[in-house]
């Protein structure tokens, strides 16, 4: 009956062994191999709707992937719809609100909100869709002053699992709301999403880099800044090592603020004498991607993560050995607004550190010693580690269940069950899994 697909939507359908369908199934990493049934590039969201009624009557499932940045190669089978089609974008200075289409990118919501001197709540990446980062509940650059991504948010644009259009709001559906606001995409299949802007009259922002040998230095620095940071401020500490290159020691951060105040913030760096590279300055919302320049293109990593509650066992297990075969970890400052009361399937965000192992396969046989190595930190660093992590930071093994307190992940497998009983719809991590 897939073969039929084609007839039953307007966009593009890819089956499996046809021209270009490799390349429209492939997820953005690259490590991730995902064999799907078709893929959908939907034309608008009453194409994902007759997507929806096509994939009931057919008895198959529907898994959503933007651009493929959450894939985990759960997708088999499946039909992967592709929703960079839906790309409206509106931004009203006026309310402080944007609409995005389920394919808009952050990028995209950042230049255009930059024009009126606001913000949104994106994470560090301009091509990670609103969408996706924003169902996973999203830390953003700015989320110790107004949360998590998914807390703006005012409203969603779904397509059921019955394959009916809705606008879903926390007054007219509050558990549907509620599960999309950081519970995965796993419940409605999103076509887009209206969520509050923030003020960011003036911006300040860039990367310092240090040699690897300050690595240590500058991390006690970094704790002594966080320990009394405001919320305005957000302060992400790295080591990075790519092959045949010394490690480097990186700072990158942004101050809702001007540059005197972040200088007198960011001081107690001085004792670390000058940076390599040092690209601080008053910037355009539009520009953050470029802080830390995140690779744009699909690339095969492998990555872990975890939130912390100290960081005193880090430089034993991460600094007084060789970094490979990792590429790098990278430290965020939480607190502030991440860890006040919200009404989300998370909640609050009460460890005040998340820590990100990142591995790059250059080659199959890297893997296991990659997989050996994140597991080995993450044993190490144990006692300090909460027991949950952030659902956009959920890899490889993890489960949904991994992200989400006991309460919240029984009342979003009571949502599941009772509003996609079939299981029409497939997230990246589901729920019942």
């Amino acid at each position: 009956m897939i073969d039929s697909l084609s007839s039953a939507v307007r966009g593009r359908v890819l089956l499996a062994g046809q021209d270009g369908f490799d390349q429209a199934a492939r997820a953005w990493n690259l490590a991730v191999a995902q064999q799907p049934a078709a893929v959908v590039e939907a034309a608008d969201a009453q194409d994902v709707a007759a997507l929806v009624r096509f994939a009931r009557e057919a008895g198959l499932v529907v898994a959503a992937q933007p651009n493929g940045h959450g894939a985990n190669g759960n997708a088999t089978g499946a039909i992967v719809l592709r929703t960079h089609r839906l790309d409206d974008l509106h931004v009203d200075p006026d309310t402080r609100t944007a609409r995005a289409g389920a394919g808009v990118k952050w990028g995209a919501v950042l230049t255009e909100a930059a024009k009126h001197g606001l913000v949104a709540l994106a994470g560090s990446s301009p091509v990670v869709s609103v969408a996706g980062l924003t169902l996973g509940g999203g830390v953003s650059w700015f989320g110790r002053k107004y949360g998590w991504s998914a807390d703006s948010v005012v409203a969603f644009e779904v397509v059921t699992a019955e394959g009916e259009l809705a606008r879903v709001t926390a007054g007219t559906d509050p558990d549907l709301f509620w599960a999309l606001r950081g519970g995965g995409g796993d419940y409605a299949l999103v076509t887009a999403i209206e969520f509050r802007l923030h003020p960011a009259p003036v911006l300040y922002g860039g990367r310092m880099v240090w040699p690897g040998t300050q690595a240590a230095p500058l991390l006690d620095r970094f704790r002594e800044v966080t320990a009394t940071a405001p919320d305005e401020l957000a302060l992400w500490y790295s080591v990075v090592q790519f092959p045949g290159q010394d490690p480097m020691a990186v700072l990158d951060l942004t101050y809702l603020g001007d540059a005197a105040e972040a200088a007198e913030l960011l001081r107690p760096f001085e004792a670390l004498g000058a940076p390599v590279h040092d690209s601080r300055g008053l910037i355009s919302a539009a520009d953050l991607g470029a802080i830390t320049a995140e690779p744009t293109d699909p690339s095969p990593g492998k990555a872990r993560a975890l939130l912390l509650d100290s960081l005193d066992d880090v430089p034993a297990v991460l600094l007084d050995q060789p970094l490979a075969p990792l590429v790098g970890f990278q430290v965020r400052h939480l607190g502030g607004a991440f860890a006040q009361p919200s009404d989300s399937p998370h909640g609050p965000l009460t460890e005040p550190y998340l820590l990100y192992l990142l591995g790059v396969v250059f080659s199959p046989d890297i893997a296991p010693a990659l997989d050996a190595r994140q597991q080995a930190v993450t044993d190490a660093l144990a006692t300090h580690a909460g027991p949950r992590k952030p659902y956009t930071y959920l890899s490889g093994t993890d489960r949904a269940a991994d992200a989400f307190s006991p309460d919240s992940l029984e009342r979003l497998r009571q949502i599941k069950q009772a509003r996609d009983p079939h299981g029409l719809i497939r997230a990246n991590f589901p729920v019942l899994d």
